[in-house]
């Protein structure tokens, strides 16, 4: 895949699973990669030195995403160790389940404020960078969640739908000044948020899954690799669902 000659990406949230794959699929690429994390420092170091073993460029960050100071002075570091900014993949992300009339204020606003709103954070950081020079893609990592609902996870649900329609509304405005904003929209993957429950998960819903599995993390990353390339260079302001069929 074609990222362009210097391309410099950060990916939210890339302390493990989707991101952790993503961050190390854009460095084999030879993109500069920056890992930012908020609480998981080893597992961002893990996913540094994975990368500067190879011999590629990667660096990291801590930020919590919901908080737009912290998100402002992350693509400010990235300024000033890189100078540009190509590719921002927005995967951070958290789950706190509980069925609707159990579901409290606060595990709602969580769920929003890291999923959506670091979702807007740093688009808009992003944008801000991006829009002053050649443009540049946004890739975010929402859920088939977001695009069907699933029981037990109305926040969830609710921010990944959110995302969508986000992402889809940078694409209209942005287009034109060069930006490329896509979704991609997993179901069921072999990560840390789905490993407690993953043996009742499977057996509740892989016989609606065509593939019969899960999908593992280096899979839906080769898809947001994809979306974050020039190869992608007429996709904007679509959702690749990546779900072994699970929505077909």
């Amino acid at each position: 895949m074609d990222f362009g000659h210097g391309a410099v990406a950060l990916v939210t949230g890339a302390s493990g699973g989707i991101g952790r794959a993503s961050a190390i699929e854009l460095a084999r690429h030879g993109v500069s990669v920056v890992i930012n994390y908020n609480n998981n420092r080893t597992g961002a170091e893990e996913v540094m030195s994975t990368i500067r073993q190879r011999g590629l460029t990667a660096a990291m960050v801590a930020a919590d995403v919901s908080n737009p100071t912290e998100v402002d002075a992350m693509f400010e570091k990235v300024l000033g160790r890189f100078g540009r900014l190509d590719i921002l993949v927005n995967n951070a992300g958290i789950a706190r389940d509980g069925h609707f009339l159990m579901m409290t204020d606060e595990s709602f606003d969580e769920v929003l404020k890291t999923n959506l709103y670091g979702c807007f954070n740093a688009t808009r950081a992003a944008l801000r960078i991006m829009l002053t020079g050649q443009g540049g893609r946004i890739v975010s990592v929402s859920s088939t969640s977001g695009l069907t609902g699933t029981a037990g996870q109305a926040n969830y649900s609710a921010s990944k739908a959110g995302i969508i329609a986000m992402t889809k509304t940078v694409a209209r405005e942005y287009a034109w000044q060069g930006v490329r904003a896509n979704v991609v929209a997993p179901g069921f993957v072999a990560t840390n948020m789905t490993r407690p429950d993953r043996d009742a998960l499977m057996a509740r819903y892989g016989n609606m899954i065509p593939l019969r599995r899960f999908a593992e993390p280096e899979e839906i990353a080769r898809a947001v690799a994809f979306l974050a390339s020039n190869d992608s260079s007429y996709i904007t302001g679509q959702v690749l669902v990546a779900d072994g069929g699970l929505t077909t």
